[in-house]
């Protein structure tokens, strides 16, 4: 089926794609997708985890030529040609997750991004961006690597922005970034489009993308299913649904009541940790405290020290001071995988799966310390116990598909799944594991909005069931504060503010260096009004 998405009228088409359909291998992604953007729009491409965002982009910019249909730039057929020469027509492509060279520096990857303008350079570009981005500013010396994930999300854009672009491709605008940076961007993304630039943007929180966007456009399994003004979508309950995870419970809920605190009743406590790269302080003298069963959300600045911090809990960083102490043992020296078998397990900013095995061979994987027959003699003779252990994990991995709405993706490869259906697999895998202490960094990055929402009671139903601790790096300010029973806000390495959600969240410290004031950048999830119908600015030329 064939859906048509036209441009906004009065407006001349800038970007037209027809009949797209874009396969990876015999997996189909994208059926008959027709897509117009009008020159100085800003179109929010929004829709379901793996519903083709990301695909339509790569095939606009080459990456994945589409099998069959067009795709017309300012009139001129581009179906397939060469990504080099897509940009050097003035598309710029910021994908989604690590678009970095992490060996490199920061310097030496914005120098990178002015290829295309290397005959005629202007200094002056790298200073406006580097004003855009202040964090990056001292820190052109260091290797990409040694950034925040935020951090390197504030480097792609960078890159974008200096490429000089007619036609912008952003792929999550949000993904990874404190709310203080979002609302910049949402300024820098306007400003852009008044200046003559023409967006399309993929954003799995539709909050963010709706107050952006002049048009949105949804699809679902390759399809696009809604075209029109951006005000129009919020209402669209069939549409703007939990597809995985299910609907949710309500978040105002009561948090429960705090366990004692100290050795009797804490399954973790960690005091005086201090991490330095370099002459970079990342974690200074932090102390957290986790009872059994709590769910504790650290928040806080690109850079802050929250990636670090869960790397000294899982044991990939080791700390140059201070203790950590796991249900009354110390384990500051102990390696990654002693603390696993003791029961700490973590997710990371991007999801740490085996591409080549399929959604249900992943979660197998996962439960393979509670296999039951590990001989290998007996697996190959299919003896009794060896086909009673695989039935078991079968069962165990059903359940987990059937617990996270994975049906559909049981038998596809990782490799072939959406970044925000790899955050659910990532999850799963976790659960199968069954972690006294779950470290979750940002599981709700590239999880569309509807996703989102559901995932903070299904974190909650997580803890109740298992009766493990959760502490969870997050972003999103409305799942944190349904779901956890403490926040915990850093700055600069260093605690600065801890309590109830909602005595956290409104500290004049953490507001100045966290929040900011743009409610769509801080209500990623939850309902928000749609916004009011918006003109665009005239632009000079079009003054009297």
């Amino acid at each position: 089926m064939m859906s048509t998405a036209p441009a906004s009228p009065g407006r001349s088409p800038l970007l037209v794609c027809e009949g797209i359909d874009v396969a990876y291998g015999s997996v189909q992604v994208l059926f008959g997708v027709d897509l117009q953007v009008g020159e100085g729009e800003i179109v929010g491409l929004l829709g379901t985890n793996g519903a083709g965002k990301s695909t339509l982009l790569r095939a606009v910019t080459g990456l994945t030529p589409p099998r069959s249909g067009s795709v017309r730039l300012d009139g001129e057929d581009i179906t397939g040609a060469e990504p080099a020469e897509v940009a050097a027509r003035g598309v710029s492509f910021m994908p989604g997750g690590r678009a970095i060279f992490p060996g490199l520096t920061v310097g030496e990857n914005l120098e990178l991004a002015r290829w295309l303008h290397r005959a005629d350079p202007d200094p002056a570009e790298t200073e406006q961006v580097l004003e855009l981005f202040p964090a990056l500013a001292g820190r052109l010396d260091e290797r990409a690597a040694l950034l925040s994930g935020g951090q390197q999300q504030m480097v792609a854009l960078a890159q974008a922005l200096l490429t000089r672009p007619r036609l912008l491709l952003i792929d999550e605008l949000s993904l990874g970034l404190a709310p203080v940076v979002v609302g910049e961007l949402i300024g820098v993304v306007r400003r852009l489009r008044d200046e003559g630039v023409t967006v399309v943007l993929v954003e799995q929180s539709v909050n963010v993308a709706l107050e952006l966007a002049d048009r949105a456009v949804f699809m679902e399994k390759g399809e696009v299913r809604f075209t029109g003004p951006a005000r129009d979508l919020a209402g669209r309950t069939d549409l703007l649904r939990s597809v995985f995870i299910g609907d949710g419970e309500p978040r105002d809920r009561r948090p429960r009541a705090r366990r004692s605190s100290g050795p009797s009743g804490s399954l973790l406590q960690a005091s005086g940790l201090r991490v330095a790269f370099g002459g970079v302080t990342a974690v200074d003298d932090v102390n957290l405290d986790v009872s059994a069963g709590d769910i504790v959300g650290i928040i806080g600045p690109n850079g802050a020290g929250k990636t670090t911090l869960l790397d000294v809990l899982s044991g990939f960083v080791r700390p140059s001071s201070g203790r950590i102490r796991f249900d009354g043992e110390d384990v500051t020296d102990a390696p990654v995988e002693e603390r696993a078998w003791l029961g700490i397990a973590r997710t990371f900013q991007d999801a740490r799966l085996f591409p080549g095995l399929t959604v249900a061979e992943n979660l197998a994987v996962a439960l393979e310390r509670f296999t039951l027959s590990r001989d290998p003699v007996a697996a190959a003779m299919r003896l009794p116990a060896a086909l009673l252990s695989e039935v078991l994990i079968d069962q165990q991995v059903e359940g987990l598909i059937e617990l996270l709405g994975l049906t559909a993706f049981r038998d596809k490869h990782v490799s072939q799944l959406s970044t925000g259906t790899r955050r659910i697999v990532e999850l799963g895998s976790l659960v199968a594991q069954r972690a006294r202490l779950m470290l979750l960094d940002e599981p709700s990055a590239g999880i569309a909005q509807k996703e989102a929402e559901a995932l903070g009671p299904l974190l909650v139903r997580i803890r109740d069931v298992t009766g493990a601790a959760l502490v969870i790096v997050e972003h999103d300010i409305p799942l944190l504060s349904g779901a956890c029973d403490e926040m915990v806000a850093m700055d600069l390495g260093r605690v600065i503010a801890t309590g109830p959600p909602h005595e956290v969240v409104t500290a004049p410290a953490v507001v100045e260096s966290y929040l900011g004031t743009d409610t769509a950048a801080i209500d990623r999830s939850g309902h928000r009004a749609p916004p009011p119908a918006r003109r665009r600015p005239l632009r000079a030329s079009e003054k009297v």
